[in-house]
């Protein structure tokens, strides 16, 4: 019928209105984000100690350099306390062979035991967290690379001393699978653009997985780690939980490596699709206006749903918008080399990206590490 039609295309271009109105903001939050930062981009001269905390499962690709870059750090005081769920995990071996090759970082290897929260990764960091020694704690995935002066940088966000947590923008590094260039490209010009709009348009009220930091006083006041014990995306939850206590929680201007190593498109997908749900449960409403910030893949659907001169001037406009904002975040403000390259996949990505969040609200049930969990409502979940 004709008038369903019609609404279907006042539909369309609403939400294609809405995805270029996010374009335009983002490429503005990102350019004004990276600017205010090249201003202050000096580094502390005050360095308190710092315990990195380093949570460890099975042998992921790239694990050892990506563990040995925390080595290396350039800092005067820092700790490294790694823990493995137990002593038979091939991490361990990799953990030990750290230890013997940088005799002089203070590293320890703990065994945390079967987890008793349906979250593994926070009993082991509740057992890091009873060992370290420092006030400063960091929190990075094994996944995770960083350069020499990570720690520095995060001296710095940490001077003011209202700021009870820093977490860190990251570019994906992508492996040789095309489904992995995919997924880093997301990271580097699709996900990073949200946090830097979220950071601009609210404050930040979550943290990034990938490197985490916090006062052990202000993780105190929040109840510890085991308050994060039965939700999945800790990450959100802790800096959620650290601004509501009264605590600043700050984006630093210090980017990270994050490697994709998915291999092949159904491993990637349903990565992807762990993080969209993961995402729908623990903001709904926030999940839902993320529709908003797909305004290529809407209006590759106007465009073909109605065929014509106006259309298709849309859809060059926004592509273009589209493309822009991949350039000014990942390769001028990220430092992303791939982006350049992988210019091109955006829209490919975009679109495997649009179809994962329509998949986030067909189901509930995730696979992690192996194990299939069911996701319970306001971000909690159990086995399923």
């Amino acid at each position: 019928m004709i008038w369903v039609y019609n609404l279907w295309i006042i539909l369309l271009a609403v939400v294609v209105a809405g995805g270029t109105t996010y374009y335009l903001i983002a490429i503005s939050s990102v350019r004004r984000f990276f600017r205010i930062h090249a201003l202050n981009s000096n580094l502390s001269d005050r360095y308190p100690p710092v315990s990195l905390l380093k949570p460890l499962c099975g042998l992921d690709p790239g694990l050892e350099p990506n563990l040995e870059s925390f080595f290396q750090q350039d800092y005067p005081a820092f700790e490294i306390l790694m823990a493995v769920r137990d002593a038979g995990d091939p991490a361990a071996e990799v953990a030990r062979r750290m230890m013997v090759c940088y005799p002089g970082v203070s590293a320890q290897l703990l065994v945390a035991g079967k987890s008793p929260y349906p979250n593994a990764k926070v009993h082991s960091l509740e057992k890091m967290g009873q060992a370290a020694r420092n006030e400063l704690l960091v929190i990075t995935d094994s996944d995770v690379s960083v350069g020499r002066g990570y720690l520095k940088a995060l001296a710095k966000a940490f001077e003011v001393q209202e700021v009870g947590a820093v977490t860190n923008l990251y570019r994906g590094v992508p492996g040789m699978e095309f489904w992995s260039k995919l997924e880093a490209l997301g990271m580097s010009t699709e996900f990073m653009a949200g946090v830097i709009v979220a950071e601009r348009v609210e404050g930040m009220r979550f943290m990034l997985g990938p490197s985490m930091a916090i006062r052990s006083r202000c993780l105190e006041a929040i109840g510890g780690f085991r308050t994060l014990a039965d939700y999945l995306a800790d990450d959100f939850v802790l800096g959620e939980m650290v601004s509501v206590s009264g605590f600043r929680v700050v984006l630093s201007h210090y980017v990270i490596d994050h490697h994709a190593y998915s291999s092949g498109f159904l491993q990637s997908f349903k990565h992807r699709l762990r993080w969209n749900r993961s995402s729908r449960f623990s903001r709904p409403i926030g999940y839902f206006g993320q529709g908003f910030t797909y305004g290529l893949p809407w209006a590759v659907a106007l465009s073909l749903s109605n065929p014509s001169l106006w259309t298709a001037s849309v859809m060059c406009v926004v592509l273009t918008l589209r493309l822009s904002l991949a350039w000014f975040l990942g390769s001028s403000g990220l430092k992303d080399p791939e982006v350049a390259r992988n210019l091109w996949l955006v829209p490919v990505q975009d679109v495997l990206s649009f179809l994962t969040w329509v998949g986030g609200f067909l189901g509930r049930e995730i696979i992690w590490r192996n194990q299939r969990y069911r996701l319970l409502e306001g971000g909690r979940f159990t086995s399923a």
